[in-house]
Parts: structure tokens; C-alpha cells; sequence
């Protein structure tokens, strides 16, 4: 048997090489089990890896695209959904997005991108953990789609019936889905099983992001005309009162213990607290300029805001009622997931 000698200096540096695999290992699992706050950049064309904790950006990763608007994580944390949608506004003339980015958040890059073939302006993106199915906007074909994230192969679709279907919210067991539909301003109710449009509510002429309580009896969308907010029954599929709003409204989410529900108010830099007993904006609460997304922490004690113009994310103490930090971000932040 032939026999290898290794150098004192060639040991120290086996060593050193080994500590050093050791460490990169290390901190590799450290990352993957670490939350993060994901952060849609439109201005940047990237997103943005937040640690909620430190408050810091920990990096940022070209989306691929002009550009990507709102993104979703997988339930384990690992890899994150960012649909392409264009360069348009909505209804407005424009480049027609076709694909979405999937990306790995452990190693930072895009691992793999799901074509639709033809422009659909993909736009809000769900994961839903009850069918285990993505569910992502496709406003030119008027549906949503959906998406198996095992093959990452479009599998069917749900109509909407309806243009400029932005923007989507799930009931709690995935079974009702709600679109808010800007230009034609009305919302569509939809069959997500059996993948029909069930009814088409007229809201206002221009409409703006939904969300739907946590009890799933009432779903809120902003009308852009004017500074108030509907109120549909879920059981009727009919808006049974309005909300006066101190402004326009644009992105809302319900407080985890269905108390509250948060509504940004994007032109007085401000997010208003509505008391959903009262029906009424119990307080508001200044934030940075342009807040956009609300999103709401798992532990419920705060909420992040996506501010547009400000290139922030602000968090919200849901205790004190106040503006507790800004978080940088990058230029247009937009959409936010929280990957756990």
C-alpha cells in the first residue's frame, strides 16, 4: 500500500479549508431557517430578502423582467414566485408579461421560469395551501391560473369574466375566490373547485386591491373615485355599506384577530385603522410616502407597509398604534410575502 504525507502546512490548510466548509454549511442552514420579508422592488426590478429582526436587507435579486409586482413564498420558506407583469399600468398601453420567475432564496437566484406562451400580464400571485395549488392573475385572459408548484405546469384556469382582474383574495378554506377588476370596477366571485365565475358585483367605475375578513362574511375594496371603501356580504354577493375614508384607499389587510382592518392611504403618506364593529376609521397612522401592500406579521403584534415613493417598508406596532421603524428596501417596493 503506497503511503501519503502530508506537511504540517498542508494539514493546516486541510483544516482551514474544512472550518471554512464547516462555517458556509452552517450559515447556509442558518439562512434557509431564518423568516424573511420579501420585498417586490418595481423601480429596481428585483426583490428584496428582508431579516425582520435586524430590519436590514440582506439581498436583493434580479427578478428577471420589466417587472415584477407581487410575489408569494412557498410554505416552507425556500423559494419565491414573482410574476413578470410588463411595463404597463393597468388597462394602459404597454409590454404584455408572460412568464414568472421561481427563485431559490437560499442560493439568491432564479432556478427555473414558468412560460404562459403568450402576454397575460400575470400580476397578483397566491399560494394555497389548501389545494397546494399557485393561483396567479392573468388579466389579459381574463382568469386565473392555476399552477402546480411540484412540476411547475399551468393545470388549468378559473375564469373571472371580467378585464383588469388584478388583484385576488382566497376564503380561508380556498374554496371562494374574490378579484378586484380595476378598469370595469367591479369584483368577481369565483368557484375555485369548480372553476366558474359565480357572480360579478358592480362596485364603482375604477377599483383597487381586495381582502377578505377572517371570518370570510366580508370582503373590502377600495373605489378610486372616491375616498371610501366597499364592504361586500359574502353571503349575498352584494356590497352592503360603504366606509368613509379620510382619503382614496388603495391595499388592505384584516389584523389576525379580525378586529381591525388597515387600509393604506397612499396621497397623505398615512395607513387608517378601521374598526370593523363600527364600520368607522377608529385612528391613522403616518408612515412614509406612497404606502402601497399590507402585510400582516405571522405573531400579529405588527404589520409591514410597502411604500412606494419612498423606497421603505414601514412596520406598525399593532400594540402602541404607531409607526415602530422604516426598513430600506429598494426604488417602487411594491409586493410582500413573508417566507417562514
Amino acid at each position: 500500500m503506497k503511503k501519503i504525507f502530508f506537511s504540517r502546512r498542508m494539514m493546516g490548510c486541510f483544516f482551514v479549508s474544512l472550518a471554512g466548509a464547516v462555517a458556509f454549511s452552517q450559515g447556509s442552514m442558518e439562512k434557509n431557517d431564518r423568516p424573511l420579508l420579501l420585498v417586490v422592488n418595481q423601480g429596481d426590478r428585483d426583490l428584496s430578502l428582508i431579516d425582520p429582526a435586524a430590519g436590514k436587507q440582506m439581498a436583493a435579486v434580479p427578478v428577471d423582467g420589466v417587472t415584477g409586482h407581487e410575489v408569494a413564498a412557498s410554505p416552507d420558506g425556500t423559494t419565491a414566485f414573482v410574476p413578470i407583469y410588463g411595463s404597463a399600468g393597468v388597462g394602459k398601453p404597454g409590454t404584455d408579461g408572460s412568464k414568472i420567475s421561481v427563485i431559490d432564496l437560499a442560493s439568491h437566484k432564479i432556478v427555473h421560469t414558468i412560460d404562459f406562451g403568450h402576454g397575460v400580464r400575470p400580476h397578483c400571485v397566491i399560494y394555497d395551501k389548501n389545494s397546494g395549488m399557485l393561483y396567479v392573475t392573468t388579466e389579459l385572459d381574463k382568469t386565473i391560473s392555476i399552477i402546480d408548484p411540484k412540476t411547475l405546469k399551468i393545470v388549468g384556469s378559473v375564469p373571472t369574466g371580467q378585464e383588469q382582474s388584478h388583484m385576488l383574495a382566497l376564503s380561508r378554506d380556498g374554496s371562494r375566490g374574490y378579484t378586484a377588476n380595476v378598469g370595469p370596477g367591479t369584483v368577481s366571485v369565483l368557484d375555485m373547485k369548480a372553476r366558474k365565475t359565480l357572480a360579478i358585483i358592480p362596485v364603482s367605475t375604477d377599483t383597487q386591491r381586495i381582502a377578505i375578513s377572517r371570518d370570510d362574511s366580508m370582503v373590502f375594496t377600495a373605489d378610486q373615485t372616491k375616498p371610501q371603501l366597499a364592504v361586500i356580504d359574502t353571503a349575498t354577493n352584494k356590497v352592503k355599506t360603504w366606509i368613509p375614508l379620510p382619503s382614496v384607499g388603495y391595499g388592505t389587510a384584516t389584523t389576525l384577530d379580525g378586529r381591525w382592518l388597515l387600509v393604506a392611504l397612499r396621497t397623505t403618506h398615512q395607513v387608517a385603522v378601521v374598526d370593523l364593529k363600527s364600520m368607522q376609521v377608529a385612528r391613522t397612522i403616518d408612515v412614509a410616502d406612497g404606502p402601497t401592500e399590507i402585510l400582516m406579521k405571522p405573531d400579529g403584534k405588527s404589520a409591514f407597509v410597502s411604500c412606494f415613493r419612498s423606497k421603505q417598508v414601514a412596520e406598525i406596532d399593532l400594540e402602541q398604534w404607531k409607526m415602530a421603524r422604516l426598513i430600506d428596501a429598494g426604488d417602487a417596493a411594491d409586493g410582500l410575502a413573508w417566507a417562514k
